[in-house]
C-alpha cells in the first residue's frame, strides 16, 4: 500500500534539465496526471511568466507561484513539473518535502547552457530587453544561479542525472526508484 507522499512526484531542477519534457512521460508511465506549475501559474493570472517577470516582477511571481504550489499539494497521483526556483523558498520546499517525492533532475552546466543558449522565453537568463544572452555570459549567470539553488535542489528525495541520456533510460531510472522508495 503506497503512502500518502507517494501519490506525489515532484520534479525540480535548473531550468533545461528536462522537467517539461520528463514529467508528462512519466506520469503516462505510472498513470499519473500530470501538472506543470509554470502553465499553471499562466492559466491563474492569464499572463506569460516573462510578462508577470517584466511588469510585476519576480516577488509577485513567487507570492502567484506560493499559492499555486499550495493548492498543487492537495492533489493526488500527479507529477508535478515544479519551475527551477520554485524550492528555492522554504516554505515551498517544506510543502513539496512533506506531500510528496522530489526528484532533482540534475544536469551539468555544459548540457544547460546548450539547452537555453536560443531560449528567449526565460526572463531569469535573458538580458534586461529580453534578448538572448551571448554565450559566455549565460554560463556565467547559469553558474551563478546553479551555486544559489543547489543547496535546495540537494535536499531532494532521489537525484537523477540527465546528462547525455536518452529520456526513456532516465523515465526508466526514475520508475524504478520511486518503486523501491518507502519500501
Amino acid at each position: 500500500m503506497p503512502t500518502r507522499k507517494q501519490h506525489l512526484i515532484y520534479l525540480t531542477g535548473f531550468m533545461g534539465s528536462g522537467k517539461s519534457t520528463i514529467a508528462p512521460i512519466l506520469a503516462n508511465t505510472i498513470g499519473y496526471t500530470h501538472l506543470d506549475i509554470d502553465e499553471e501559474i499562466e492559466k491563474s493570472s492569464g499572463r506569460r511568466i516573462s510578462e508577470i517577470f517584466s511588469d510585476a516582477g519576480e516577488p509577485v511571481f513567487r507570492s502567484i507561484e506560493r499559492k499555486i504550489l499550495a493548492t498543487i499539494s492537495t492533489s493526488d497521483e500527479c507529477v508535478v513539473s515544479l519551475g527551477g526556483g520554485t524550492i528555492t523558498n522554504d516554505a515551498n520546499l517544506s510543502v513539496v518535502k512533506s506531500t510528496g517525492i522530489l526528484i532533482y533532475l540534475k544536469a551539468d552546466i555544459d548540457q544547460i547552457v546548450k539547452r537555453l543558449r536560443h531560449k528567449t522565453n526565460r526572463p531569469m537568463i535573458t538580458a534586461a530587453d529580453g534578448s538572448v544572452l551571448p554565450e559566455n555570459m549565460l554560463r556565467e549567470r547559469v553558474t551563478a544561479m546553479l551555486i544559489q539553488r543547489e543547496p535546495f535542489y540537494n535536499q531532494a528525495d532521489i537525484i537523477v542525472p540527465t546528462g547525455n541520456r536518452r529520456v526513456g533510460l532516465t523515465v526508466d531510472d526514475i520508475v524504478r526508484r520511486i518503486t523501491h522508495f518507502h519500501m
